[in-house]
């Protein structure tokens, strides 16, 4: 068994995926503490039971994924449980409305069950399941294009400074912390700690959430190139 001990919440609408990924997580030590059926049920669960991880499908009745991770991560949710959405296509707006609902990335329905168990365990941990370049992809495909870019940077950001705006823009880009620290000649630890402020000060979960927010907030936007650094 690898790493603490983790409680997991399993909603989706077909029992047989429900039982194939409780087996696996259960085989790696990782408890499942309720399993659900629809979005109504996965609330309920994860209220009764405050798991680390929410496996949530998006498409389910009575109430969908979206909206119960809403729900989940809304003022009244258990502060430290996170959302791993499961899909069947990889760039689908309704991954990304899932995103800006606040999940913390996403998996597609046909992962390798090490990968599902590194996923759990990774979201766990506080950091984000979606590979930079996908995260900018996505949002490029579903940010609303028809809406014009604000002439200035939206308030939220006026409390970074100017080197946390950087590295936020190129957060959005796709780059890596690797790539961050190699473009701003920074070491990793210190790229981690700005990005960890970014997070602070804005009040997000995760890079996934920032990358949503230098979007919607126009300090980048869909198409734009890599910026420059000085």
């Amino acid at each position: 068994m690898n790493g603490p001990s983790l409680r997991a919440v399993i909603a989706d609408d077909q029992a047989l995926v429900r039982t194939g990924f409780g087996m696996i997580l259960a085989a790696d030590g990782i408890e499942v503490t309720a399993e659900a059926a629809d979005g109504a049920e996965a609330v309920a669960a994860v209220r009764r039971t405050r798991p680390d991880v929410v496996l949530m499908d998006i498409r389910m009745p009575r109430m969908d994924g979206i909206e119960a991770t809403r729900r989940i991560l809304g003022d009244d949710g258990p502060g430290d449980t996170r959302v791993i959405i499961l899909t069947t296509y990889d760039l689908d707006h309704y991954v990304y409305a899932a995103l800006t609902a606040g999940a913390s990335g996403f998996l597609l329905k046909d992962v390798t069950p090490e990968h599902l168990v590194a996923a759990v365990r990774l979201v766990r941990s506080g950091d984000a399941l979606l590979a930079p370049t996908i995260t900018r992809r996505l949002i490029e495909r579903f940010a609303h294009r028809e809406e014009p870019r604000p002439p200035t940077i939206h308030r939220d950001l006026t409390g970074l400074t100017p080197r946390e705006l950087e590295v936020l823009r190129l957060l959005a880009t796709g780059l890596s912390n690797a790539e961050l620290a190699d473009r701003l000649f920074l070491s990793p630890t210190t790229v981690k700690t700005h990005i960890g402020r970014i997070l602070s000060k804005l009040d997000l979960r995760d890079r996934v959430q920032a990358v949503v927010l230098a979007y919607e907030t126009g300090l980048i936007a869909p198409g734009d190139p890599t910026p420059e650094t000085g």
